[in-house]
């Protein structure tokens, strides 16, 4: 975990612990499965409406879903739980959230759930799919090239080169993790509704389908545009640039440094003025919602030197709750900054 992560749970744990403590004293104090909805369908609370779209595409009208982060101003790695997210986490049948210290606030409240075992997205220090799914599909020399040692040599060394793929918890855009989600929230809702087991199974397999070609469209744009190098100003859409092929130049002390939320070294913030104003990567990858001085001034950069803007976000925005359309237009926005 992030020093970053560090101070935010530093910072929440005595409001959490004072909400369980409150519910504890008022609630039944024996626990139970969870509560279905009013209208009987089955409840469920998500950490924040990302994964909340992926559970109404597998649960469609027989789930009744709660996100608990989807203000796209809101961050979930400093989010403050109310007494209300409390509650409806200990009242909820099924609990999904990323985990990995990205949503650490429900992770503290999911402990009053006794519901059963709740989805977890990233459920190890490490992200596991990163190397096997870099020699699953581009194959061990592409992985050498792209995503290797070789890609850290070719960028200057390891300061310079990305190495955020062992510890990223962003696993949102890795689409073979999303799948996975997908199947293992059927296989639950199945479990607390065996008359619609089927009906899940079948929600499932056609989001998988959508996210099959998702996939194909995004290894699309490598083929398309061989060689592209970006920065990025978080690497929140890591696991999307290397489902593509696309090399993240991003100087590593300048990457740490916003993640950490410390300053950037005057010479990662010189590389990477540098690789956009040089022209020597082809787009910036902005995470839009998360804005400081020092994303602001790469930006301004980036637009200056004519080089594209691709932002990206967290969240799903505002009135959005389909995760397909929502990484869809994510991907074109990549896709057509590349072709500029």
């Amino acid at each position: 975990m992030s020093s970053r992560r560090a101070r935010h749970l530093l910072a929440t744990t005595s409001v959490l612990t004072a909400l369980t403590l409150g519910l504890t004293a008022c609630g039944d104090g024996g626990g139970g499965s969870g509560q279905a909805a009013e209208d009987g369908r089955i409840s469920v609370v998500a950490s924040t409406n990302v994964w909340g779209s992926v559970v109404e595409a597998v649960g469609g009208d027989r789930v009744d879903v709660k996100s608990i982060v989807e203000d796209p101003s809101s961050d979930p790695h400093s989010y403050q739980a109310s007494a209300e997210d409390a509650a409806d986490v200990q009242d909820a049948q099924l609990l999904v959230y990323n985990g990995g210290g990205y949503d650490e606030f429900f992770e503290q409240l999911a402990g009053q759930n006794s519901g059963g075992e709740p989805v977890v997205a990233f459920e190890g220090e490490g992200h596991a799919h990163g190397e096997e799914h870099a020699t699953e599909e581009h194959g061990d020399e592409h992985a050498t090239e792209e995503h290797g040692e070789e890609h850290a040599t070719e960028q200057g060394g390891e300061e310079h080169g990305h190495d955020h793929g062992e510890v990223n918890e962003h696993v949102w855009y890795d689409l073979h993790v999303v799948a996975e989600v997908a199947d293992k929230v059927a296989a639950r809702l199945g479990e607390l509704d065996a008359e619609a087991k089927q009906t899940f199974t079948d929600n499932a397999n056609a989001f998988k389908a959508d996210l099959d070609e998702l996939t194909q469209r995004i290894e699309k744009i490598g083929t398309d545009h061989p060689g592209t190098k970006v920065v990025a100003t978080e690497p929140v859409a890591h696991y999307l640039l290397q489902t593509a092929g696309i090399t993240d130049a991003t100087p590593h002390d300048y990457a740490e440094a916003i993640e950490n939320e410390t300053d950037v070294p005057v010479a990662a913030q010189q590389q990477v003025t540098e690789l956009v104003s040089g022209k020597q990567v082809q787009a910036v990858v902005n995470n839009s919602q998360t804005v400081t001085p020092v994303t602001e001034k790469l930006v301004r950069a980036a637009k200056d030197a004519g080089v594209p803007v691709v932002d990206v976000t967290e969240t799903l925005p505002e009135g959005a709750t389909d995760y397909i359309a929502w990484m869809s237009t994510q991907v074109d926005a990549l896709a057509g900054a590349l072709g500029q």
